[in-house]
């Protein structure tokens, strides 16, 4: 899919300073290649990520988790006995951060029992109606998730897809497909293109 420009419309206003770069569950769970949620793209991935980290600052960073801990009381019940390796302890080392995303982020880690990690947690870092560039694992579950309710709640999402890591090539195509029928309120865009505007608008800076 083509991605859409990193500059804002000049009608847009700009809710932040400058974007936060949210960084969806880097996990070992998503990691090892030995774990059945693996994905094939995750290093590929990460290695974006740590670009877009130099210029973003660990300030100005947050690092989700997904975390085994939802009620098994409604449907949740069903999820995890379809998937019962995935059904242990949430300090299991299977849902550790990767080495990589070590030192990422100056803030505690956003760790939800939810796909979606738009929630209280993330705004009482990031404030209401910000810009996020969001990035990390999976395009098809987490991230697709976490952009839709940010959305819902007034969020500006770019979704960086080569820093995104599916599944499958064939799920990635059609994840992304599905946000970009979000736009202006979600659009994609790549790691080259931001870091070729990070001196501009991509910092906050109104284009005129």
């Amino acid at each position: 899919m083509t991605s859409q420009p990193v500059h804002p419309h000049p009608d847009d206003p700009v809710s932040s300073p400058s974007p936060w770069l949210v960084v969806v569950d880097p996990q070992r769970i998503f990691a090892d290649p030995s774990s059945k949620w693996s994905s094939p793209f995750f290093d590929q991935a990460m290695e974006r990520i740590a670009l877009l980290t130099a210029h973003v600052g660990p300030e100005r960073t947050v690092v989700t988790r997904w975390l085994p801990t939802a009620d098994r009381s409604g449907s949740w019940a069903d999820y995890f006995a379809a998937w019962p390796f995935a059904d242990v302890a949430p300090e299991d080392p299977l849902y550790d951060l990767v080495g990589a995303a070590h030192g990422l982020t100056a803030h505690p880690t956003v760790d939800e029992p939810t796909f979606g990690k738009w929630g209280a947690a993330l705004e009482s870092i990031v404030g209401p109606h910000p810009e996020l560039l969001l990035t990390g694992v999976s395009t098809d579950c987490c991230v697709l998730s976490t952009a839709l309710g940010a959305a819902d709640a007034g969020a500006r999402v770019r979704v960086v897809t080569d820093a995104c890591a599916a599944s499958t090539g064939e799920n990635a195509t059609t994840a992304l497909q599905v946000m970009g029928l979000y736009a202006p309120q979600v659009r994609l865009t790549t790691s080259a293109e931001l870091l070729q505007g990070a001196a501009g608008s991509w910092q906050g800076e109104r284009q005129n």
